[in-house]
Formats: C-alpha cells, sequence, structure tokens
C-alpha cells in the first residue's frame, strides 16, 4: 500500500524561453547546447556553442566540468568531450583523445576544446561518476571506461588512466529486461584460478564485454523474473570478461558481481532508466553507501550495493510512467500530465553506516523499511522527460502558454495577467499550445514545509499512524537535507524540531515503541521542563501520562548530570511518579537534578508511600535523607535505627545514589558525597565503610570514586585506609588485590618513616589487621620473634610475608625506611628474602638477631633452597662458633643445625661438611644419629 500525502508543494518555477531537443544539467547549468544558469532567477542564457553533428545524447559531469555527447554526422556515430566550454573564444581547439594541442593552451591561455573519442564499436549511453569525473562508454558489446587527468590547472584533458566506474568502483549495466551491476577492484592479487577464469580486471582502455551465444536458438526463450544479490549474482547467465587494450598500466585487476536482475516479460515492460546513486558522509572522501536505482513504466526498485546488497524499497506507480531521476531528497517521476514525488530511503542507510548504535537511547532513525509514501503529485501536460540538478527538477515538456502571455481573443488583447500578488497557483495547468517543447524548471522547497505541514496532521489524532509515517519521511528528508547542505543552520533548526514532534508522537503512542521517545528528544534539544510541558495530561484524563514520556523521564533522572531542577519542576516530577508509577519516587529522590524538591512535601508522600506499599529498605533511607534535609536529626536518627547495619547496607546497594552522586558530562569519574554521607561520616563511620565496601564489590563505585568521595569528606586518613583494608579482605579480583596491596604499603610506610610525629600510628587501623596479608600462622609466630613496635609494623610485615604482594613495587619505598632500629631491619630482611637473597640474609640475620636464624631457615630454607643448611649456615655457624665460642645463642643455633643437616645427608656427606679443625666428640653424636638413620632406611 502506497500512502499519498500532498504535503511537499515546490517553491518556484521557471520557463526557458527555448525550443530545445535534448537537455541535461548540472554544475549549476541546464545544457540544450546552449547553457543557462540555474541559480539566477529566469534561467539566464550564459553561453551558446555549435556541435559538430547532431546531437543523440548529451551528458555533464560536475568533476571536470565537462560536457560529452553522442554525436551522429554523415551516418556515422562519434563520441567528444567538450572542455573549458566557459571559455570561449573565436578559435576552438579539436584534437583527438592522448593528443595534447599546441599553441594557445600551452601558452597560458583557456581555450574551449573539442576532444574526439575514437571507438571500435558505436557508442550507444554514456555516464560519469560522480566522485571523480570518469567516463563510462556503452556499446553494443562493450563497455570503454575512461578517467579524467588533469594537465594542468586551467586545462582539463581526458585521457586513460587506472579503472573507474559509473559511482564509486560500481558499474551498471542494462540490456532489455536485465540489470547487472559489477564492482571493479583495483590493484588486486589473483588467486590461483583455472585458464578459462583467470582474465585480469578492467585497467586503462579496458573493454568489459559480454559474450554472445555463437549456436544458433531454434525456440524461444521467455526470461522468468530472477534476483541475485552479492556472490549469488555470478550464476547469472551474463559472462564478462576483460578485453587489453596494450594501454593500461601494469598490475592485476579483477571485478565482482553485485547484482542482477531480470524481470519478467510484460507489456511495454522496458526499463527506462538505470542509476547510482551515493551519499557521502560530512568530512569523509568515500562515500558512505552506494545505491542502484531502476525504473520499469509501473514499478521502480531502489537497492543499497555497500555493506551489503539489498532491496530498500520496491515503487509501485498509481499509472505508467514515462521517465524517473532518483535524488537525494526524492525519487522523481513523471507521467504523460504529472510530476510525482516519492520518498527514498537513502538517508536512513546512510546514517546506519555512519553511526551503527544510532539505534540506543541516544540517537535514533526511522527503520530502513517504511512503507513508500508519495508526497508529492502536480499537474503538467504533455511532460516528455525530466533530471535533478541539487534542488531543481527540470522538466521537458510541449510547450504551454505561461501567464506572462495575455489570452487573446476575437476583440484583440486581453487585460488577463499575473495575479496581484505575483504568485503563480501550480495546482493549475497550463492551457495547451502548439505541439512543440519547452524547458521548465520546478525548484524544490525546503524540508522544512513538511515539518510544518506535520503540525497541521497532527490536530487530527485519529490517524496518529500516519502522523508517525509522515514524521518520519520528514525526519529523512532533513536528514539527507543535513548532509548536502552548506548552511545546515536552519535545516538543523527544522531536524530538531522534527525530532520533537516524533518524541511527542512516540511519548504518547503503544507500549511496544514508547522507548523511542527517549533518543528523540534527546536530539530535539529540549530541556526537561519543555518535554514535561509538551506532554501535560488533558484537564478530562488529569492522570494520563504516557508511557513514552514517563520511560523519557525515568532516564533522564537516572543520567548524572551536574544540571539541577527548579523546585517547581522538581515537585511536579514527584507528583508524576506519585500518580502514575510510585515504585520509581526512591530514584527520582535520589536522582542528582532533584536536589531543589521540597523535602517536607516529599516526606509526606514518601509516608502516604509507606503506608499503602509497605516499609522497605530504600524507602526508610530515602525518608531518612529528607528528614536530614529538614535538619529533623531526631527524626533522621529514628528511621535509620529501624535496621540493622547490614540491612542498611542492601539498601545502599540498591540505590547507591542515597550516598554519592556522579559528576557531569565527561566527568564520569567525579563524584559528589550526598548530605547523608557526610552526615554518617560523623555518626556512622564503620556504616559509612561497609556500605562503599558492598557498592565496590557489587561494581556499583570504582576505587577512584571512592578515592574521590573519602577526600571530599576529609577522611582519607582514617576512613579511606579502612575501606581499603576491609576491601582487601573481600575482593576475589586480581588487580584490585594488587592495587590496594600497593596503597596499603605505600600508607604503611609512610606512617612508619613519621612514627616519632605521627600520634595515629599507635591506634588500630582494622579489627582484622593480622590477616590483612594473608599470612600463614608460622608466618606471624615468625614476625612476632622479630618485635613489633606497633600495629602498622605488624601490617606492614603481614604485607610482606604474604604471597600476594610484588615485592619489587614495593622496594624503592623501603629504602627511604632506617635499618638502624630492629623493626626497619626487620622489613629490610623481609623484603630481601622475598626478592631471593637468602646468603645475604642469613649473613645480616646472624649480626643482628642470631636468635632468629634458625626459625627463619625453617621457614624459608625449605625445598630448593634445603641445600643452604650445609651450604651457608653450617659453615657460617661454624666459623662465629670458633670466634666467639661462649656465644650461647650461636651454639644453640649450631646444634639446631646439625640436627637438620644429619637428617637431610648421608654419613659421606655429613663427613665431608665437617671442619677440618672441628673436635670430633662435638660431632660424632650427630654423625651417629645420620648413619642410624640411614641403616633404618
Amino acid at each position: 500500500m502506497v500512502h499519498v500525502y500532498n504535503c511537499h508543494p515546490y517553491a518556484s518555477q521557471q520557463i526557458v524561453q527555448q525550443e530545445p531537443g535534448l537537455v541535461c544539467c548540472g554544475g549549476g547549468s541546464l545544457f540544450v547546447v546552449e547553457a543557462y544558469n540555474l541559480e539566477q532567477e529566469g534561467c539566464p542564457l550564459l553561453c551558446r556553442f555549435a556541435t559538430m553533428g547532431t546531437v543523440r545524447s548529451i551528458l555533464h559531469s560536475n568533476i571536470g566540468d565537462y560536457l560529452v555527447t553522442i554525436e551522429e554526422k554523415n551516418s556515422s556515430t562519434y563520441l567528444r568531450a567538450y572542455t573549458n566550454w566557459r571559455y570561449q573564444k573565436a578559435r576552438v581547439g579539436v584534437r583527438l583523445l592522448g593528443h595534447l594541442l599546441r599553441g594557445a593552451s600551452q601558452r597560458g591561455g583557456v581555450q574551449m576544446e573539442i576532444i574526439e573519442i575514437p571507438l571500435s564499436e558505436r557508442p550507444v549511453a554514456v555516464a560519469c561518476c560522480p566522485l571523480t569525473g570518469d567516463l563510462l562508454v556503452g556499446c553494443d558489446k562493450t563497455l570503454v571506461l575512461f578517467t579524467l587527468r588533469r594537465q594542468n590547472q586551467q586545462n582539463m584533458v581526458i585521457n586513460f588512466c587506472s579503472p573507474v566506474a559509473l559511482c564509486a568502483g560500481y558499474v551498471a549495466v542494462q540490456a532489455e529486461l536485465e540489470v547487472l551491476v559489477l564492482k571493479l577492484h583495483a590493484n588486486y592479487e589473483p588467486k590461483d584460478l583455472a585458464p578459462e577464469e583467470t582474465s585480469a580486471a578492467p585497467k586503462d582502455g579496458d573493454q568489459i564485454q559480454r559474450h554472445q551465444a555463437e549456436d544458433q536458438i531454434d525456440f524461444l526463450l521467455l526470461p522468468r523474473h530472477q534476483e541475485l544479490l552479492g556472490e549469488r549474482a555470478a550464476n547469472c547467465d551474463i559472462p564478462v570478461s576483460i578485453e587489453k587494450t596494450a594501454l593500461e598500466d601494469s598490475g592485476q585487476n579483477t571485478f565482482s558481481y553485485v547484482l542482477f536482475r531480470c524481470v519478467a516479460i510484460v507489456h511495454q515492460n522496458d526499463l527506462s532508466r538505470i542509476l547510482l546513486f551515493f551519499c557521502r558522509q560530512s568530512g569523509a572522501e568515500e562515500p558512505a553507501c552506494v545505491f542502484c536505482f531502476f525504473s520499469l513504466p509501473t514499478a521502480g526498485y531502489l537497492y543499497s550495493l555497500k555493506g551489503g546488497v539489498e532491496l530498500l524499497s520496491t515503487y509501485q506507480y498509481p499509472e505508467k510512467v514515462l521517465e524517473a531521476v532518483l535524488t537525494d531528497h526524492l525519487l522523481h517521476v513523471i507521467t504523460k500530465s504529472a510530476l510525482q514525488c516519492f520518498t527514498v530511503r537513502c538517508a536512513a542507510v546512510a546514517a546506519r553506516l555512519e553511526d551503527p548504535y544510532i539505534d540506543t537511547t541516544m540517537r535514533a532513525c526511522p527503520p530502513c523499511n517504511l512503507e513508500v509514501c508519495a508526497l508529492r503529485m502536480q499537474l503538467f501536460i504533455g511532460l516528455r522527460s525530466v533530471r535533478a540538478c541539487g534542488r531543481h527538477v527540470i522538466l521537458f515538456s510541449t510547450r504551454c502558454r505561461t501567464w506572462m502571455e495575455p489570452l487573446r481573443g476575437r476583440n484583440g488583447p486581453s487585460t488577463h495577467s499575473l495575479p496581484r500578488d505575483g504568485k503563480v497557483d501550480l495546482l493549475t495547468p497550463f492551457p495547451p499550445r502548439a505541439a512543440s517543447t519547452k524547458c521548465v524548471n520546478v525548484t524544490n522547497l525546503s524540508p522544512r514545509g513538511q515539518v510544518e505541514y506535520s503540525q497541521h496532521y497532527a490536530q487530527n489524532k485519529q490517524h496518529a499512524q500516519s502522523l508517525w509515517h509522515l514524521l518520519s519521511e520528514a525526519h529523512l528528508l532533513l536528514r539527507a537535507a543535513l548532509l548536502q547542505s552548506s548552511q545546515p543552520t536552519a535545516t538543523e533548526q527544522a531536524f530538531q524540531e522534527n525530532c520533537a514532534q516524533l518524541g511527542d508522537c512516540f511519548s504518547r503512542g503503544s507500549q511496544r515503541h514508547c522507548h523511542q521517545a527517549l533518543p528523540y528528544y534527546r536530539m530535539s534539544g529540549l530541556s526537561v521542563t519543555d518535554v514535561m510541558a509538551r506532554n501535560r495530561p488533558l484537564p478530562s484524563s488529569p492522570h494520563a501520562y504516557g508511557p513514552g514520556f514517563l520511560f523519557y523521564l525515568k532516564h533522564y533522572l537516572l543520567e548524572e548530570t551536574d544540571q539541577h531542577l527548579a523546585q517547581e519542576a522538581a515537585d511536579e516530577v514527584i507528583d508524576i511518579f506519585s500518580q502514575s508509577e510510585p515504585s520509581q519516587l526512591i530514584a527520582a529522590c535520589a536522582s542528582p537534578t532533584m536536589t531543589n524538591v521540597s523535602p517536607d512535601r516529599t516526606l509526606r508522600i514518601l509516608q502516604h508511600l509507606e503506608a499503602s506499599a509497605g516499609v522497605s529498605v530504600a524507602l526508610t533511607i530515602t525518608m531518612a535523607t529528607m528528614a536530614l534535609r529538614l535538619d529533623d536529626l531526631a527524626q533522621y536518627a529514628q528511621l535509620m535505627e529501624r535496621h540493622a547495619e547490614m540491612v542498611l547496607v542492601y539498601g545502599f546497594i540498591e540505590e547507591p545514589r542515597l550516598l554519592l552522586h556522579g559528576g557531569g558530562a565527561g566527568q564520569r569519574a567525579a563524584i559528589a558525597p550526598t548530605a547523608l554521607s557526610h552526615q554518617m561520616a560523623k555518626s556512622q563511620p564503620g556504616l559509612l565503610v561497609a556500605s562503599m565496601v558492598a557498592l565496590h564489590e557489587n561494581n556499583k563505585v570504582q576505587l577512584e570514586q571512592v578515592d574521590q568521595m573519602f577526600q571530599v569528606l576529609g577522611c582519607e586518613n582514617s576512613l579511606q585506609v579502612d575501606f581499603w583494608e576491609a576491601t582487601l579482605m573481600a575482593s576475589s579480583q586480581e588487580a584490585v588485590i594488587q592495587e590496594l596491596l600497593f596503597r596499603l604499603s605505600s600508607v604503611y610506610i609512610d606512617r612508619l618513616t613519621h612514627t616519632s610525629t605521627d600520634k595515629r600510628l599507635v591506634q588500630p587501623l582494622a579489627r582484622v589487621a593480622q590477616n590483612a596479608g594473608k599470612s600463614s600462622a608460622h608466618e606471624l609466630q615468625l614476625q612476632s620473634r622479630i618485635l613489633c613496635i606497633h600495629p602498622v609494623l605488624c601490617f606492614l610485615q603481614s604485607l610482606l610475608c604474604g604471597p600476594s604482594l610484588p615485592v619489587a613495587s614495593v622496594a624503592p619505598l623501603l629504602e627511604s625506611l632506617p635499618d638502624q632500629a630492629l623493626w626497619g631491619f626487620s622489613l629490610h630482611l623481609l623484603c630481601a628474602t622475598r626478592r631471593g637473597q637468602y646468603d645475604r640474609s642469613i649473613e645480616d640475620l646472624l649480626d643482628r638477631c642470631p636468635q632468629a636464624i634458625i626459625a627463619y631457615a625453617n621457614h624459608h630454607l625449605q625445598d630448593q633452597y634445603m641445600d643452604l643448611w650445609w651450604k651457608k649456615l653450617l659453615p657460617e655457624l661454624c666459623h662465629r662458633t670458633r670466634v666467639a665460642p661462649d656465644n650461647c645463642i650461636l651454639l644453640a643455633a649450631l646444634k639446631e643445625t646439625l640436627v637438620v643437616v644429619a637428617t637431610e645427608t648421608s654419613p659421606a656427606q655429613f663427613l665431608e661438611l665437617l671442619p677440618e679443625d672441628g673436635t670430633a666428640s662435638y660431632f660424632l653424636p650427630h654423625l651417629l644419629t645420620c648413619s642410624q638413620r640411614h641403616l633404618l632406611a
């Protein structure tokens, strides 16, 4: 079904005072062998020039600003290009393709040139690439590709070059009832193909040939309707090969099939025109998408080629169409008596290719599969052809009387003339005259007209679906205008108005599509107060808010923004949710945009909600927040005491914004604590720390955000460290554990460095400090033997003994700690041990604290380090005992060492370890133990 909206009028109409035979347009000019300026009123004549034969086809290329014609003279057909046609002088240069003129053009002058392009076959059709100016010539069996090459800054010449296509590398061909689209690939490295498949792609002047069947066919084969897309198009019955011309550059190229369509034979179903069209992103050199359009007298087909071949629209014309032309805004078709305009979906495809995430809560675009609409049917008489140039539509019609020509009767000239307001009613057809021809220039109206039309159409509430369809069509027109507009200010304003209308349409629509109201309202630039004003219910239904509006309002309140609603608007939001969705009141009160809401009024509404819906933790905390805003500390304390601390933590997990708010746009990491957080930091610091740990573990906040929060609260030296220690115990994320270990180590080292001046070092920092580093019992026993001055040292020792902390990361920080004191020496010893420096650690420990050497060795000198008992520890103890024989600590350590050595070595090995000057009686019991152990084994 085709919707018809007669809502796209034309702004003006101009008539060229000539009777041309052929017509084309481009570059702001109209060519009928004479050139007329379309940009000025009245289409003044630019220039005229004579051709060398009868013109059968004429085409203009905006790139290069040249004309190409197919001319006939003396029963021969010629292909010619006219360059520098704006600079006509007495002399006109004529040359063959590939040969440069000498003389005026070489001396710096600019003259018009006629370039003869010789071909082996008769040219039938020509086309120009709108991106590069390259020329495609179609013959009976061959396509020839030329490209544009600049000889100098003033003179344009056409010569052979690398392969190009009609538009962005695509070549479209039509023959009778068949359509074929190919994609040319430059500098392609071919794979190993069969001998019959090894043909190269077109190069300079290469020719694409369609092989004709050599065998005679004795019967008539009727083609059936067939559509092959993408790679399947290679299965069509049109083989294509490359014919070398010996003029191409070195290298290999190829082509691929993109689209094939065969239309079943119907009476007078000849293809009228095939077009390639592209849409380019703003500021991009390559086109975002390429489209192919071809038309039958009763139907038209629009395909998207780039990013996957897809049929976008099928146009069913209400009557037989003579010709069709596609623009970036509309499809224009002509019948014998009317010009009709249909919508296109090119802007929707381009928008999605440019932004794959366009269908989100931030942006939206109407779908590509909208039903086709006819936006205008304008009456004319005797239409023969149609062309388009920018916003101008050029009609080629039989000559008719204009309003400027007075009607003549029997009694002489009539007094009829233009209306007094100087305007022409375009709906009135011109009266017929002689059977001659005339060009009519019709200028399109700005797409804003459709937006204004939609405002009148919106008054009829019975056509909501049609209104949405019309607004969607206007949206696509405006998107297309934004892509092409050089001064988009007025178009952007119309685009925002259209988005606001679409937002209104979805805000009151069905539940299925209500979410679309959010992105369209965002794109409209309206403030939340403006949207609320547009969605206020009628007096007949005071509580009827649309689902789309409620969806928009809920998501707006979820945004982290630094904009705050005024008290009147904030109170209206509370009223809206209390009437429509009371369950959203807690989220609304916690929103940072609702800071100015009336606390006493909101508290009464929350109390009413509690009486009807029951008590909940989040509701209780919200009510306590409102009591705190009223400075009613007694009521605040009473409400907070309703639930245990752990239950309150679950309430904050449900609604984290009761504790903290995020920053504005672009500052997602910025955190601002609420008034409730300030109060809890004073009265309930343990609850605040536990709540922040729970929020972090539930991925509600990040470590950096919590740090910012405690810094704002002024608790970075106490509650922040408590939070780190508690999170270290609760977290299972390795990255978080490593980060917290480094932070805590830095804090502990800094506090130990300032022990004499910071009295807070003697205060407990956590209730579970002994488990902070996940140390084992024997590690803690070792730490107790090394002497702990205060809990900070114990915490740092636990971290150094634990397996998770990479010591290399904190070793530079430990260098600032003095090692003269025993507590500093213990930290350096633990760090050296973790880094594998056991020899040095044994020596240092025997020098500073020999009573701990056996405990150290029992813990660290195991497994692969077991041989250090007899290779390092035993020789050191023997040497030191010999020097100080009365040192009981060294003697006791030596005995313990000999017990271990005797247990782990054989008698022969034990004898080798004995010192030469040792006393045999001293070592004999250990040797006997060693021998007995091996005999038992």
